[in-house]
């Protein structure tokens, strides 16, 4: 279960990011869009501004239920990426900061093909190869899908999708305070991992992570274009 008024006050920078992510998207009047992996849905509201019809889709409850308080005069609904499907294809698929939470990967990526309608396109961003390595390392498992760049341009060619762009680069992430840790930990590994686990997780990333006041996460992203063939 994701607290959405945490997510919202607490790891506002995931947002914060993808905000860039849209210039990229470059969504258009009447275009229509999927935002895939919506969370609280001030990227949804974003691309709605440019005039698009969006539908936010969030496996998450708590998230499309804040999303549709917030803003209520837009479309959001409780779907698993998986699972999605549209009679109506879209014009592009719009997805921050979620597509490693998906499971199996080759199944999303069968469900953002299916989405598009030919020539339609994907801007994602998301966690790739390397991504909270210190963090991954301390947990030991975890059920995050941190893809290279030609790996994930591969599964993207099995369903029949082109890659356009990629890159793979290094955003040292800060977190607010000193409980800023806990409060990630709280947020992203609370499902699976136990919270009397958090001390001792955090006592081993301090010598890495923890500088000059601050907690620095040792984020790495993967953001990649496609269209389908």
């Amino acid at each position: 279960m994701w607290d959405a008024v945490q997510y919202e006050t607490r790891h506002h920078y995931v947002t914060d990011y993808g905000a860039e992510l849209i210039d990229l998207l470059a969504p258009q009047p009447g275009e229509r869009i999927l935002d895939a992996g919506c969370g609280t849905g001030r990227l949804t509201a974003e691309i709605a501004a440019a005039r698009a019809t969006v539908l936010g889709i969030d496996s998450s409850r708590e998230m499309i239920e804040q999303a549709r308080r917030k803003y209520p005069h837009l479309q959001f609904e409780v779907a698993d990426l998986t699972a999605f499907r549209s009679a109506e294809p879209f014009d592009a698929v719009f997805s921050n900061a979620v597509l490693h939470w998906v499971r199996p990967p080759e199944t999303a990526a069968s469900a953002i093909a299916a989405a598009l309608k030919p020539g339609g396109r994907l801007v994602a961003e998301f966690g790739g190869k390397g991504n909270v390595r210190s963090i991954t390392d301390a947990l030991g498992e975890h059920p995050w899908y941190y893809p290279s760049i030609g790996e994930y341009a591969t599964l993207l060619e099995t369903v029949g999708l082109e890659t356009t762009s990629a890159i793979l680069f290094p955003r040292p992430t800060p977190v607010d305070g000193e409980a800023g840790m806990r409060d990630w930990l709280r947020m992203f590994c609370g499902s699976f991992v136990s919270e009397q686990r958090f001390p001792a997780i955090e006592a081993r990333l301090r010598p890495q992570l923890y500088r000059d006041g601050a907690w620095i996460l040792d984020y790495v992203r993967l953001r990649i274009t496609a269209v389908r063939k």
